[in-house]
């Protein structure tokens, strides 16, 4: 039976997602969406977002789109193309859906956008545990 349970639960006792300010803004089958402004904290020698903390906002979002019927699901391997640079008070919402699943491997996207701009585009590769 598929239910929010899985992923709302996991959320619940992520600390890191919620030490980064990310909300869970939406959670259904094989999808999610999280936000995140990025903070002052958050920006690198350059002025612009640390491209890490672009990649936990979706990595945290593939979590929830893997991990929502409840089996406990983890990554694989994750891939990220930065697209756009991010500066501090930007609000960054990431959207994933999964693209394939089979057996015990999925493969989602995750796309981070800031208003209409795209800003990275991240795959990762699922695995859920026994």
């Amino acid at each position: 039976m598929v239910s929010e349970g899985g992923a709302a639960e996991m959320f619940a006792n992520d600390r890191a997602t919620e030490a980064l300010g990310i909300t869970v803004d939406a959670l259904a089958p094989g999808r999610a969406t999280l936000s995140m402004t990025v903070t002052d904290l958050m920006v690198n020698g350059h002025g612009i977002a640390h491209g890490g903390f672009v990649f936990a906002l979706a990595d945290s979002a593939f979590a929830g789109a893997c991990n929502y019927a409840g089996a406990v699901t983890v990554a694989a391997s994750a891939s990220i193309a930065f697209l756009s640079p991010v500066r501090a008070g930007e609000r960054l919402v990431a959207t994933a859906v999964e693209r394939q699943r089979s057996g015990r491997s999925g493969v989602y996207d995750v796309t981070v956008t800031c208003g209409e701009r795209a800003v990275a585009e991240f795959r990762g590769l699922s695995r859920t545990l026994r």
